[in-house]
């Protein structure tokens, strides 16, 4: 009896180990809720994580991982095995030595940054395969091409320190053609369409031009509620008022 038991137990457990949900290698920057609750997240720590991704910063390390969310040091041993980062953090790239002189350049001596290939890019110090491979996918995207140097800022990985040294040889000469928006007249449908824009904050971009009859500036936008103040030079692009 003891035996037949013994038997069902260890069924029974090699059949809750089979339908516990698999865990495959994965980026904890993408965490979501369900995620985090699959592999044994307070939703304390979940929110902790999300928070501190909505102010664009990114988790790059194990230990780190931890000090945001504040997981305990068993469930971190269990779920950083899976944790997968870019190439970029796990292997940093050796320094190429700079073919550029670290003086600015003018308009004219600068190259066009919609026809820099990965080698040019590479050529400022502190890009490497990764990173230059990473601009020139970004600038695909944009069917056109950069409208401004400023959209560099989009691209996962960079620094505002790299995106300087890039500006000293690279500017945008060929900018993508947009049509803008009227920001005094825009739906919130319209609204929308921007990159960075949601419904709530779009709700709130016409709430506020109600309230005070129409924006007399793009830069009032840094008023209205909720507003992501971070992106406000990429918004502006895509925004004239009339």
């Amino acid at each position: 009896m003891q035996k037949y038991e013994a038997e069902m137990d260890a069924l029974r457990q090699v059949e809750i180990e089979a339908n516990k949900p698999k865990v495959y290698p994965f980026n904890p920057n993408y965490i979501t809720d369900y995620k985090g609750s699959v592999i044994g997240m307070s939703s304390e720590e979940i929110d902790r994580l999300l928070n501190y991704r909505k102010q664009d910063k990114w988790i790059n390390s194990a230990k780190q991982f931890q000090q945001v969310t504040g997981v305990s040091d068993s469930l971190l041993a269990q779920i950083s095995p899976y944790f997968k980062f870019p190439e970029w953090v796990t292997q940093p790239k050796t320094k190429i030595k700079s073919t550029y002189v670290n003086t600015s350049k003018s308009f004219s001596q600068k190259t066009d940054l919609n026809k820099a290939t990965a080698l040019q890019l590479q050529k400022v110090n502190g890009i490497g395969n990764v990173l230059s491979q990473r601009i020139i996918t970004y600038r695909e995207t944009l069917k056109g091409g950069f409208l401004a140097d400023i959209e560099l800022q989009e691209v996962y990985g960079i620094t505002p320190e790299i995106i300087l040294k890039i500006q000293e040889h690279f500017t945008v000469k060929t900018p993508r053609k947009v049509s803008k928006i009227n920001l005094n007249t825009a739906t919130v449908d319209t609204l929308v369409t921007i990159k960075h824009i949601d419904y709530e904050i779009a709700h709130n971009i016409v709430e506020y031009r109600k309230l005070h009859e129409g924006f007399s500036s793009l830069n009032e936008l840094l008023k209205v509620k909720d507003f992501p103040i971070s992106k406000i030079d990429i918004i502006k692009l895509s925004l004239h008022i009339q």
